[in-house]
């Protein structure tokens, strides 16, 4: 039977992914995206879907309780996939306020109209609430320290992980006090299509085209586990089509990497871009390659942030072992998907870099 999904959200880096691999994989399911637009969130990442007769877009915020009622009730929605949030640790250290109001008071938003269309008024409806939450919510590894696993204690260190790890507290006590049908998958760092160019792999592709400094914090030995975006939004469907409700998986690509290690293979793929393909040249002159020199060149070391966390990595065997996941991209294959894509589609991401 067809189901109807609203997708917080959804206009995001990895809820566009997930509403774009969920159209193409169930045809038949209506998908409603849910997003607020603000500066992560682009209106033109669903814009190949605006055709399409099961798909629809609601632009509000998941903090406004009568709109996610009226979303839930009007497109009879039975799956909630929940990506909506603030997620950079640098501007939660500047600002930490819009990450408690969206992280926190909007999943509680969501999960209390929840409960109001689902649970209310007799017999319970067919349901599942999936909430997307980060590896960050369990604090930092050491270097020989095994991987996050589920049963992991909580113990985060920035204003965004402590409301991510707040957020995961009221998908489960919802779970556990009214009965709603819930489960909970905490991903490792993602990358691919559509991903806003404040973050490292987006950042540093884009800096390199355009011959800016590549700003590495610290001397770039924090190493983080690294999940092509597809594959992401592969693990959670198998947690809405096998997963155990009340449950929580962990999503990861077995991929670490540290920081400068990643900086360097981008300078490396893209120099050999160049080297391959004199057309890149005249497209972006101001790049290193385009003149025969490293993007390495641009490496620019700078003082680490705040509370920044040393090492994260998956264990993702619970995912693999109960519900048959793994990733099908290593990270060599899955960047060089990502760049092709940026550099097919510069008109998507010239426009949201300062000048």
């Amino acid at each position: 039977m067809p189901k109807s999904l609203l997708v917080t959200g959804a206009a995001g880096f990895i809820g566009a992914n997930f509403v774009h691999y969920w159209m193409q994989h169930h045809p038949e399911d209506k998908v409603v995206a849910y997003d607020a637009l603000t500066y992560a969130g682009n209106r033109a990442n669903l814009d190949p879907l605006r055709d399409n007769k099961n798909f629809s877009f609601i632009h509000a915020d998941i903090c406004d309780y009568d709109s996610v009622l009226q979303a839930l009730r009007e497109h009879s929605v039975d799956t909630v996939v929940h990506f909506a949030a603030e997620s950079h640790v640098d501007r939660s250290i500047t600002g930490p306020d819009a990450f408690i109001e969206t992280n926190i008071v909007g999943t509680h938003t969501l999960l209390k109209a929840a409960r109001e269309v689902w649970l209310s008024g007799g017999e319970a409806q067919p349901h599942r609430f999936h909430h997307v939450s980060t590896d960050e919510v369990y604090g930092s590894l050491s270097v020989d320290a095994p991987g996050f696993h589920e049963q992991q204690k909580y113990e985060p260190n920035s204003p965004y992980s402590a409301s991510k790890a707040a957020s995961d507290h009221l998908v489960r006590a919802y779970h556990h006090t009214y009965g709603l049908q819930v489960s909970t998958s905490n991903c490792s760092n993602n990358y691919g299509p559509y991903h806003f160019p404040e973050k490292l792999v987006p950042l540093c592709l884009t800096n390199i085209l355009r011959g800016r400094a590549l700003p590495v914090y610290g001397d770039g030995s924090n190493i983080r586990d690294w999940l092509y975006v597809e594959d992401h939004c592969r693990g959670i469907e198998l947690v809405l089509e096998k997963g155990q409700v009340g449950e929580t998986y962990n999503i990861g690509g077995n991929n670490e990497w540290n920081n400068l290690d990643i900086v360097h293979l981008l300078c490396d793929q893209l120099d050999a871009r160049f080297a391959q393909d004199s057309s890149l040249a005249e497209r972006f002159p101001d790049a290193p390659g385009s003149s025969g020199r490293s993007a390495r060149d641009l490496i620019k070391f700078v003082e680490d942030r705040a509370g920044h966390d040393w090492r994260y990595a998956i264990d993702a065997t619970r995912i693999m072992d109960e519900l048959g996941y793994k990733p099908y991209e290593s990270f060599e294959t899955g960047l060089q998907r990502t760049l092709d894509w940026y550099l097919a589609n510069e008109d998507w991401w010239r426009p949201l870099l300062p000048e």
